[in-house]
């Protein structure tokens, strides 16, 4: 049976529960996207099932969708909308209508205890500028994206709760 992942905002406006078959926080994603949303560290975010998403104070909830490749010819908007508190700007989660299974929790947002990955994964090192400083502790980083999915490295890593 999946987890039951708790979260909340910081100010208390938004608390949510959904059910996460990969609640380990292994991947920490540098875009400019991530950082400038999630702080300059970048953001991490988990899978979870989005029909099991239940929401008190969901008044309180506003919606970003984030444009890709600003200020270039190839300038877009995401399809992905980033959930967050329009009363403290905490970023709660974020979904894709292309998935429309699944959300990703921001492990931020996140209130329960969560287990720490022996290795953390770090992506889009391609766009972290020089003072971003990474966690210490054993990592791989990858230019773009590594080779596997959240649930691909759940299930390689035996952390997958079915």
């Amino acid at each position: 049976m999946p987890v039951e992942l708790k979260g909340s905002c910081h100010c208390g406006a938004v608390k949510f529960t959904v059910e996460s078959s990969t609640p380990v926080p292994y991947q920490l994603c540098v875009c400019s996207i991530c950082r400038k949303v999630g702080g300059v560290g970048g953001s991490i975010n988990l899978g979870a099932l989005s029909s099991t998403l239940k929401i008190e104070g969901k008044e309180n909830i506003s919606v970003y969708k984030a444009i890709l490749d600003r200020g270039t010819p190839k300038e877009s908007v995401a399809s992905s909308e980033r959930n967050f508190c329009n009363k403290c700007s905490a970023m709660l989660w974020l979904y894709d209508e292309s998935w429309p299974e699944l959300l990703h929790p921001f492990a931020s947002a996140i209130d329960s205890e969560l287990e720490s990955p022996e290795k953390l994964v770090v992506v889009k090192t391609n766009s972290k500028p020089d003072y971003v400083r990474l966690p210490e502790g054993p990592k791989s980083l990858h230019k773009n994206y590594g080779s596997d999915s959240i649930e691909g490295w759940h299930k390689k890593n035996g952390k997958f709760v079915e």
